[in-house]
């Protein structure tokens, strides 16, 4: 960290469910601080290998090369002399120490920008996303917008899959809004499953 200038530097979060745009921003901004000549580097974790396990793809197909690492501790590692801006992608997979990281760049200089999910598919606080909400000078929320009524979306609900808080995968989740939102558990999911099945070898010995 030695060499970077004292002052300017700050922290940007990017906060909202999935499907809102958020990696998109995220790139949006990157590009334009190098359009600017500033020296940038991106990074992602190591568990979002959903399109390209070494780049940022948004789903308007916008793509960044992007250093993967597995944690805080490797993405300070990996930090080159004279970086301005700093990427982070999915922040909400990494851990707690992701934050004091952040704090670390923006206090010697560095523009420090974030992206991820603020809440996970129950509504609870994701991760080091509170702390990281918390210590930004600026915070933009993102909104998708509901499959089921066209509203303002900023809930990622879970439609398929297991009660773990972390499962990686789009068609596990839909965009919806606060009147739509439901809470998932899986076995409601294989209760339903069983009932339909039921139902649907007693329809087969009807005559």
């Amino acid at each position: 960290m030695d060499g970077l200038n004292p002052r300017g530097g700050w922290i940007e979060v990017i906060a909202g469910g999935m499907f809102s745009g958020k990696s998109e921003e995220l790139i949006r901004r990157i590009r334009r601080a190098e359009i600017a000549r500033q020296r940038t580097q991106i990074f992602k974790p190591v568990i979002d290998n959903r399109f390209d396990p070494h780049r940022i793809v948004s789903r308007d197909n916008r793509e960044l090369d992007a250093l993967v690492v597995e944690d805080s501790a490797e993405l300070r590692s990996k930090l080159v002399f004279g970086v301005k801006v700093v990427g982070i992608d999915e922040a909400q997979f990494f851990d707690d120490k992701i934050v004091d990281v952040c704090m670390e760049l923006a206090d010697a200089g560095v523009r420090v920008i974030a992206a991820g999910l603020d809440q996970d598919y129950l509504r609870r606080p994701f991760g080091p996303m509170p702390r990281l909400l918390a210590v930004a000078e600026y915070v933009s929320k993102t909104h998708a917008v509901c499959v089921r009524c066209g509203s303002v979306a900023h809930y990622t609900q879970r439609v398929a899959g297991g009660n773990s808080q972390i499962e990686i995968g789009d068609g596990s989740y839909e965009a919806r809004c606060r009147s739509c939102y439901e809470p998932y558990r899986a076995d409601d999911e294989q209760k339903i499953s069983a009932a339909e099945t039921r139902m649907a070898l007693k329809a087969s010995e009807t005559p």
